[in-house]
């Protein structure tokens, strides 16, 4: 039996941290090309440090010429990216900082493996695990820890660009230990919260007083008490921040922006990837099937496994647990996953439509637990396969 009473503990970090800096400029990369291009191929890293941004990696277009064209581009959409996010700083400022654009055609032999061709379908751009998950301890049916831990930064980053609190930067990370009882979330036993700030001379208890209110106010009523411990900038002074005050790179932040550590991670990152390859595309539908089972009523808590071979179009293995709150077998989940849903690399892009620029919304604050947009952003996070999905166990 699993256990009922306990704590869990998940963290986020802004978009101002360097490694969801990277993320964001990887992310608007690919939406350029997709803007271009809905089958474009994009696999965009990037690095950032003081004063200092490189982007990698391989991309293509159908249209040489419009990949030289986009290639000119990518320097103007780094900086955009750097100012949205909004820094500002002497050693980290969008409009001074040093842009190294690397980038260059896809690797043909990957492309072989992935096209289509008159005697194979198209393949998954690698081979890999990814894990889906959904519980109904919140009504996006995420789990409590991480999508708190995201709302709070999220609004901080509100009243920051703003206006209203403008002696908050860009750069922070928050964690929350949510306290369990019966195997539901029922309050908050540690709130750590460390945010950039505008002044050596502002005290943590400063910055406290700036956040508390904030913090409070999107945390469920009653989930804060005399005994919540607290810890703001518990090192102190966090003026220096950003890429200036540690390098970043795209991919790092794996399990802020899946379910905080409360599921199973296939390893594999997402920003900057096109929706070809699984790592990205194949976590997004097993985060839509988890989600819809719950959603269906056939359990309150799923999780989906797909994997996937280099250049084979249907995945290997199709996993369901739902940790022993189903109302069916998981077996029967999974004849039915396989019944209400291709899952094929195309099926799966053709499904969600994921061929459009939406990518670089997700670079922060979870990829999922958002609402689905009217272009088609965050559409694995619909419920629309519920019934399907039920009629067909």
């Amino acid at each position: 039996m699993s256990r009922q009473n306990y704590i869990f503990t998940s963290e986020s970090v802004s978009e101002g941290h360097p490694d969801k800096v990277c993320d964001r400029i990887s992310d608007a990369v690919l939406d350029a090309f997709l803007s271009e291009e809905p089958e474009a191929r994009v696999a965009a890293e990037t690095f950032a440090t003081t004063n200092r941004v490189v982007i990698g990696g391989e991309v293509g277009l159908s249209d040489k010429a419009k990949l030289s064209e986009y290639m000119g581009k990518i320097e103007d959409i780094a900086r955009a990216c750097i100012k949205d996010i909004g820094y500002e700083q002497d050693k980290f400022h969008h409009e001074t900082c040093e842009i190294t654009n690397l980038l260059h055609e896809q690797s043909a032999h990957i492309a072989q493996g992935v096209n289509a061709a008159e005697n194979k379908d198209e393949g998954a751009g690698d081979q890999g695990i990814m894990f889906g998950f959904a519980t109904d301890e919140t009504p996006e049916l995420m789990p409590a820890p991480i999508h708190y831990a995201h709302a709070i930064l999220r609004r901080l980053a509100e009243v920051r660009k703003d206006g209203t609190e403008p002696t908050l930067r860009p750069d922070a990370k928050s964690q929350l230990s949510v306290r369990y009882e019966n195997g539901k979330p029922v309050g908050v036993s540690s709130i750590v919260l460390s945010t950039q700030h505008e002044s050596e001379s502002q005290s943590s208890d400063d910055i406290r007083a700036i956040v508390e209110p904030y913090i409070l106010e999107v945390l469920p009523e009653g989930w804060v008490t005399d005994d919540t411990v607290w810890h703001v900038n518990p090192t102190g002074v966090f003026v220096i921040g950003g890429p200036d005050g540690d390098a970043g790179l795209t991919g790092r932040k794996i399990i802020v922006d899946t379910y905080g550590g409360a599921a199973p991670h296939g390893g594999g990152a997402f920003s900057g990837k096109d929706p070809t390859k699984v790592d990205r595309s194949a976590a997004y539908a097993a985060r839509y099937l988890a989600k819809n089972v719950v959603a269906s009523g056939m359990a309150t808590k799923c999780t989906i496994q797909l994997s996937y071979a280099i250049g084979v179009s249907e995945p290997l293995s199709i996993y369901c647990d739902t940790h022993g709150t189903g109302e069916v077998e998981d077996a029967a989940v999974e004849k039915a996953i396989r019944a209400a849903m291709s899952l094929t690399p195309r099926g799966i892009r053709e499904h969600l439509e994921l061929n459009k620029p939406i990518y670089a919304r997700t670079s922060a604050y979870g990829h999922f637990g958002r609402a689905p947009e009217a272009d088609g952003g965050f559409s694995w996070e619909r419920t629309d396969l519920a019934d399907k999905l039920k009629a067909a166990v």
